[in-house]
C-alpha cells in the first residue's frame, strides 16, 4: 500500500487511547502480546516487499527484502516491547521500510521474551543470530548493521558490546530508536503517549528475573562503549527515555564513538513504527536507513570519482 500522511493531532488522539490499553501492567503478557499483534494490522508493508520466513540461530525470523534491490550487506533488527512483548508482526512494517530504504536484507529476529525467558535469553539469541549471519549467510561482520527500538535498541547495544568483547567482531553500525539502555533507571515522568512508568517497571523486573541488575548485558549504558561502531540515536523530546538517550549520546561521544543524534519534536515513542501514515516518522526512517546503508556500504574515494 502507498503511504498516507495523517494529521498528527488525529494520529496522537487514536494512539493515545490504543497504547495505554495494550501496554498495561494489569494485563498478562500473553494478552498484551495478542493485542499488540492485532494492532499491527494498522502498519502495512510497502509494495514489492518480499518476506522470507526462516530460523536464525534456532529462533523464528524473517528476511525482508525489496523486490528489485540487492545491495550488499544486511541489517539485524531487534524489536522493542520492554523485552516482554513485541513480535515479528508488530515490527514487520518498520523492518520492511528499512529494507526498501537501504536496499539491504533486513533480518527481523523473534528473540525469546520475559518473563518466560528472562535475561540473558534475548541477548544470547541476538548474539547467536549475528554469528550465524557471519558463519552461514556469507556476510562479514562489518557488512552487518544492528538496529532496534526501545528495548530492542538496548539489546542492540548490548549485542554489539558482547560481539566485540567475546568474539572480536564489530558490527558495521548501530541504529538505535529511543533505546532503553538501563532498565534500572526509574523514569522521571509518569508516562508519555506510548509507555508509562508502571508498565516499564514491570517489564524491567520481568526481564531481570533473578539476575544482577548491575550486569552490563542488562544495562549496556553502564558497559564498555569504547570501540563501538558508528551509532545513530533517534528520540523525541517528549519521551520517557529522552534523558536516558541524552546520557547515552554523551557517554558514547566521551568514549570516542562516532555518533549522530536527532531529537524530534511532536512525535512519540518509536513513531517510526507508524511511518506508513505519519510523514515525519517516515522521514526519520529514511534518515536512519541512510546511516545504516553508509555503515554497510561505505562510500570510497573511487566511488566519488
Amino acid at each position: 500500500m502507498r503511504d498516507i500522511n495523517l494529521p498528527l493531532p488525529i494520529t496522537k488522539a487514536v494512539l493515545g487511547r490504543m497504547f495505554p490499553a495494550m501496554l498495561n501492567a494489569r494485563l498478562s503478557y500473553p494478552l498484551q502480546r495478542k493485542l499488540m499483534d492485532l494492532g499491527s494490522a494498522l502498519q502495512w508493508l510497502p509494495d514489492n516487499t518480499v518476506v522470507h520466513r526462516l530460523r536464525l540461530a534456532g529462533r523464528p525470523a524473517e528476511k525482508l527484502t525489496a523486490r528489485g534491490k540487492s545491495a550488499e550487506g544486511a541489517v539485524l533488527y531487534l524489536h522493542g516491547g520492554g523485552y516482554a512483548v513485541g513480535s515479528l508482526a508488530t515490527h514487520r512494517s518498520l523492518a520492511a521500510r528499512l529494507a526498501h530504504e537501504t536496499g539491504c536484507a533486513v533480518y527481523l529476529l523473534d528473540y525469546r521474551l520475559a518473563p518466560e525467558h528472562p535475561f540473558p535469553a534475548g541477548l544470547e539469541d541476538a548474539t547467536a543470530a549475528f554469528l550465524e549471519l557471519v558463519e552461514n549467510a556469507g556476510y562479514q561482520a562489518d557488512q552487518i548493521a544492528i538496529a532496534g527500538d526501545s528495548a530492542g535498541g538496548g539489546l542492540s547495544l548490548a549485542t554489539a558490546q558482547r560481539l566485540i568483547a567475546r568474539h572480536g567482531l564489530t558490527p558495521a553500525a548501530l541504529g538505535l530508536i529511543a533505546p532503553w539502555t538501563d532498565p534500572n533507571v526509574i523514569p522521571e515522568k509518569d508516562r508519555d503517549l506510548v509507555i508509562n512508568r508502571a508498565w516499564s517497571r514491570a517489564c524491567a523486573a520481568a526481564y531481570l528475573g533473578a539476575g544482577d541488575g548491575q550486569d552490563t548485558g542488562y544495562a549496556p549504558l553502564r558497559g564498555e562503549l569504547t570501540g563501538l561502531p558508528p551509532t545513530y540515536v533517534q528520540v523525541d523530546v517528549s519521551e520517557l527515555l529522552h534523558s536516558q538517550c541524552v546520557e547515552l549520546v554523551t557517554a558514547l561521544r566521551a568514549a570516542g564513538v562516532h555518533v549522530r543524534f536527532t531529537e524530534s519534536q511532536g512525535l512519540w515513542h518509536v513513531a517510526q513504527a507508524q511511518a506508513a501514515f505519519v510523514g515525519p516518522a517516515a522521514a526519520a526512517v529514511t534518515e536512519l536507513a541512510d546511516f545504516l546503508k553508509e555503515g554497510v556500504q561505505p562510500v570510497s574515494m573511487r566511488d566519488l570519482g
